[in-house]
């Protein structure tokens, strides 16, 4: 039987990160369940691959959600990693923290001790920062960020054109101030995906108390309300992983509200119509589902300096023959390298709204390129008022889940996406773009009315997959709280969540930097450390955010 003080389920994120930390001092024993296989080859760790492994069943758990009844009964795609290194081996490799208020309004929620000024001190340790603003960023940890290398002259173009527009200008949305245009950071490093496998996993994975077992989790062993192992299935059989102090579940927001759930932890009702004893009846357990939503706006482009002349072969296999030879080139690149953060009107004192820019007319999963040169923007609301659900599909642990976000259920969602198509021409129409625009590709000019661009809306719009608060923390006397602010989840000893299912609401922006912050802190906290000293730095605000978006 293996044994170990701390056992952590998921190799992802989070996982790594708590791997890494618990194991620092060799005092503790800790073996990392992950179902996964390895993160080797080109297909993961060439940043320019990155459509590749999240559309591969090897790489990718595929999950889908139900039938989702505000965008016409469309199924959408809900990819998590089943890989080492977990989704941060197959994202997008984009690094942002997320805006200061964001946590502030998680610490109003019940999760005491997780406002900005705390949660600050952890992403200046975990970061190895390439950049960015003295004084806000950490320049020695596991977590190498940098700035792209902006060779397309249409990722400066973009920035520009948010100028002319009367949008701030920003020098780096992770340090003091997210708002405004500016370049876009990324998980690269030596030229290959630095993911949270390469940052932690690995680097803890050398010591000698630290193993790696593979398996599928299919519960949690809770014994007299305490949790003393975990159950895995591997080839067929079942095996137990012994807990001396503490079982971490960081399996993703898909993952560990349906592991707690086979478990015994969860909304009573529903686990008893699959057959499961309740352990712990928590109602939140795989409620308050959240995600980002976003749109693809693309321009076509009348000078031929886009990616589109990249997507041949032959060009493809020269990329690629260069990235392996020398870790160089437009293989080693996301190609996200300008962003921007913006506010959706007056009133709202913080971003609402995200862009990634791409200078290439192309789908994230890198289906269906436009026949063209062209360029484009991701763009969506942060804050969806939209809440879904992960529920048990059956008490199977190989049945996959039943996921519905809900997606666009909120009529507030609606205006908000219309003014995200609606701005993003208005950036587009800037003289910064004279020079390149030509027709709009996406949605196309004769889609004005509110009627047509819903129906466009309704079609079209793909998630960021940003899913996360499946397992929300806040206080514990919260009936919809499952874990409290110290990651213990109520009502078990010895069991605690920490990955993105316990975001009270999320963050703005990608989430693979908060996901790796959360295991950070929650590692302190399962050691008994006190917690990093809180920083006493102040976000900037716009000072006309009450009277103007600009």
């Amino acid at each position: 039987m293996l044994e170990a003080d701390f056992v952590v389920v998921g190799s992802g994120s989070a996982g790594a990160a708590l791997a890494y930390r618990l194991s620092e001092d060799g005092k503790n024993r800790v073996v990392v369940i992950e179902y996964g296989g390895t993160d080797m080859g080109p297909l993961i760790q060439m940043p320019a691959a990155l459509s590749f492994p999240m559309n591969m069943s090897r790489y990718d758990w595929g999950f889908q959600t139900e039938p989702e009844p505000h965008l016409g009964g469309r199924i959408l795609a809900t990819p998590r990693g089943k890989v080492l290194g977990g989704s941060s081996s197959i994202n997008g490799m984009v690094y942002v923290r997320g805006h200061a208020h964001d946590y502030d309004h998680w610490a109003e929620q019940g999760a005491t001790g997780w406002s900005f000024s705390d949660v600050l001190p952890y992403f200046k340790r975990m970061e190895h920062a390439h950049g960015g603003e003295e004084g806000w960023r950490g320049t020695e940890g596991p977590l190498h960020v940098r700035p792209g290398p902006q060779w397309n002259p249409l990722y400066r173009v973009f920035v520009e054109a948010g100028r002319q527009a009367g949008f701030e200008i920003t020098e780096d949305y992770n340090g003091s101030k997210q708002e405004g245009f500016g370049a876009m950071e990324q998980t690269i490093h030596l030229g290959r995906r630095w993911s949270a496998a390469n940052a932690y996993l690995r680097p803890a994975l050398k010591r000698q108390n630290v193993s790696l077992v593979n398996g599928l989790a299919s519960r949690v062993i809770i014994e007299n309300q305490r949790a003393t192992g975990v159950e895995i299935r591997v080839r067929n059989q079942i095996q137990v992983v012994k807990a001396r102090r503490e079982v971490i579940v960081a399996a993703s927001s898909i993952n560990s509200p349906k592991l707690l759930m086979l478990s015994g932890i969860g909304p009573a009702a529903h686990l008893r119509e699959h057959g499961i004893a309740v352990v712990a009846d928590r109602p939140g357990v795989g409620q308050n589902l959240q995600d980002h939503l976003e749109l693809y706006i693309q321009q076509e482009s009348i000078q031929p300096i886009t990616l589109y002349s990249k997507l041949n072969l032959f060009s493809k296999a020269m990329i690629g023959a260069e990235w392996l030879l020398f870790k160089t080139g437009l293989g080693a690149t996301n190609h996200f390298e300008s962003a921007a953060f913006l506010r959706s009107k007056p009133g709202v004192d913080y971003p609402d709204i995200q862009y990634h820019f791409l200078p290439a007319a192309i789908r994230y999963d890198g289906k269906a390129a436009a026949g063209s040169h062209g360029f484009q923007a991701h763009v969506g609301p942060m804050r969806s008022k939209s809440r879904g659900s992960v529920r048990l599909r059956s008490g199977d642990p190989l049945a996959k889940p039943v996921i519905l976000f809900n997606y666009m259920s909120h009529e507030d969602d609606w205006a908000d996406f219309r003014h995200c198509i609606r701005l993003t021409r208005e950036i587009f129409g800037q003289p910064a773009f004279d020079p390149y625009r030509g027709e709009e590709i996406s949605p196309g000019s004769h889609v004005q009315s509110n009627g047509e661009l819903d129906d466009f809306i309704r079609a079209h719009v793909e998630s960021a997959y940003h899913p996360c608060g499946t397992c929300r923390m806040g206080r514990a006397d919260d009936r919809t709280s499952v874990v409290d602010p110290e990651c213990r989840v109520i009502g078990v000893e010895g069991l605690r969540v920490a990955d993105s299912s316990i975001f009270p609401r999320v963050t703005n922006g990608n989430l693979n930097g908060p996901s790796i912050m959360a295991g950070e802190k929650a590692a302190d906290h399962i050691l008994g450390k006190t917690p990093l000293a809180p920083s006493n730095q102040e976000p900037w605000i716009n000072p006309r955010w009450a009277v103007s978006d600009r």
